[in-house]
């Protein structure tokens, strides 16, 4: 599918999204709108390699018969199905039941059946404990059907369903359903409802440019980026994953087979689910990934637990966009937390190092993590001032990227990328000041490909270009006594122009000269007309 046919499908589902919400809040309306997307999307695969698996005896519905193939071949096959369940789930990895497959439930939207909530309702809870097994309870949780939220009566809420499903079905139908379309369509709803949602957006969704830099950075060789990619990485983790496309983002840069593994942790519960949905949507098998439901600042994931440093869970990559200054209690018990023992606590008030030491704790030695956060980190005083200078000193802080303002959903403040390394080549650290590097828009700003690509491609060959990035040593960055403020180190601002006082004298004395030339001769003219003349320019 060509960029512009994936737009356009964008806009079709967002015109749908528009045209049906009416009064319902649109972020419960998103849920149920990808929830749909999902499962169309499940669905699709499942058909296609159920086809495949049947081969010739995949039937072919009769004229007028309106029933899934799969409907059909199961009232024909009984003593089978569980063979070919079986089957399925060596092949696909999960089963659907013919009557809770899309292609039902569309038939029953266009004919307004009065069970559709019902069949629909079952369908979601038949994925959530029996599709993969029960690796995705409660991955409908968000979804209630029978809420008011929907309608105020069944009835009215089972119409509703049947509106909102027969129009997807209809705005899709006229796409080719190659393997990526639904997986992009879903992530350019996820894009256009982020944008309609202020400062909620912070919680579940990465704009893509920014996505793109963290991704191309840590998909780097990590000593030596001018290398360019790794072949492979063997586990990748964002521990504030949200709807997990800057995971996905990751994975895109070195194709399906160049990681080993995703790991993604998120606290709220909606936002969980819209990730684990967007893995599956872009073909990342239930074994390929594992996204936690939890508070990454308290650790309360058991893998990432372990107490034996031999046994301790390391990333090749590391990328995260934590939610920005978040206020946090750090306890006693956490001051003495593995991850924060040797650097401090983050204050109370900005829990931005705590996320940063959390995700670091993590990072194997030949690993890169780049993480989004507010300036302030660069700069504030007290404990964020001890964390900063142990990380500088031990020499873990390998690039400091300040990029404009207003390219978020959620803020307009201009933030910083930090680029870390458990062990790094250089002995200095790369600034690269991108304030001025975007587009401007009515809502937020972006960045260019030509943005991007300078970003990357200067971080990637270590460049130093006057007035956008420098290589500053050690020394310098302590007599600043630490402080990494950006403007420090690369100024924007442009010098004052030399101004040539001679030529500027002389350029005046030939203009009087051509003032005082012109003013005869407008004079002679007024002389012969008998006018009174004009003064002379002395």
């Amino acid at each position: 599918m060509t960029k512009e046919e994936l737009n356009q499908l964008g806009k079709t589902l967002w015109a749908i999204a528009n045209d049906l919400r009416g009064a319902m809040n649109p972020d419960d309306f998103r849920d149920y709108m990808l929830s749909f997307l999902f499962l169309r999307y499940l669905s699709d695969n499942y058909e296609a390699s159920a086809k495949k698996e049947l081969g010739k005896d995949y039937p072919t519905p009769e004229k007028g018969d309106r029933r899934a193939p799969l409907a059909i071949w199961y009232a024909a096959n009984p003593e089978d199905t569980a063979d070919f369940e079986k089957q399925m789930r060596l092949k696909v990895h999960y089963v659907i039941e013919p009557q809770y497959l899309w292609s039902s439930v569309a038939e029953m939207a266009r004919t307004q059946h009065p069970d559709l909530l019902d069949t629909l309702w079952r369908g979601f809870k038949y994925i959530e404990d029996k599709s993969f097994g029960s690796n995705f309870q409660g991955l409908f949780s968000e979804i209630n059907l029978h809420s008011e939220k929907l309608a105020k009566t069944p009835k009215l809420r089972n119409d509703m369903l049947c509106a909102i499903i027969q129009k997807v079905s209809e705005g899709i139908a006229q796409f080719s359903t190659d393997t990526d379309i639904l997986g992009d369509a879903y992530e350019y709803l996820i894009g256009e409802f982020a944008a309609g949602s202020g400062k909620k957006a912070g919680e579940f969704y990465t704009p893509q440019q920014i996505s793109t830099i963290l991704s191309e950075i840590v998909t780097l060789d990590s000593q030596e980026p001018a290398n360019g990619k790794k072949q492979k990485l063997s586990q990748v983790l964002d521990f504030a994953c949200g709807s997990g496309s800057l995971l996905l983002n990751v994975r895109k840069q070195l194709g399906a087979q160049g990681i080993g593994k995703i790991y993604g942790q998120e606290k709220n519960i909606t936002t969980y689910n819209l990730a684990r949905m967007n893995m599956l949507l872009h073909g990342v098998k239930d074994t390929e990934f594992e996204i936690h439901h939890g508070d990454s600042l308290l650790n309360d994931w058991d893998i990432l637990n372990e107490m034996n440093p031999a046994k301790k869970m390391q990333f090749d990559a590391i990328v995260a966009n934590p939610p920005f200054s978040y206020r946090w209690e750090p306890s006693e018990a956490l001051g003495e937390d593995f991850r924060f023992k040797s650097y401090g606590l983050a204050p109370k008030s900005a829990a931005d190092f705590a996320f940063l030491l959390h995700g670091f704790h993590f990072l194997s030695d030949s690993g890169v993590m780049a993480i989004i956060l507010p300036h302030g980190v660069l700069f504030r005083g007290g404990a964020e001032e001890r964390i900063r200078t142990k990380l500088l000193k031990d020499g873990h802080i390998d690039t400091v990227i300040g990029l404009p303002a207003n390219l978020f959903f959620s803020t307009g403040i201009p933030v910083c990328i930090l680029v870390l390394k458990r062990c790094k080549k250089s002995d200095d650290v790369l600034f690269i000041n991108a304030a001025e590097h975007s587009e401007k828009g009515k809502r937020q700003n972006r960045l260019l490909p030509k943005h991007i690509e300078n970003i990357v491609s200067t971080y990637q060959h270590r460049d130093e270009k006057s007035g956008f990035s420098r290589r500053v040593s050690m020394e310098e960055i302590e007599k600043n006594e630490f402080n990494l403020n950006i403007s420090r180190y690369v100024s924007t601002a442009k010098a004052d122009e030399d101004i040539d006082l001679v030529a500027v004298n002389q350029k005046l004395i030939d203009l009087q000269k051509q003032i005082i030339r012109a003013t005869d001769i407008h004079n002679d003219f007024l002389n012969q007309l008998g006018l009174p003349q004009l003064p002379k320019f002395d």
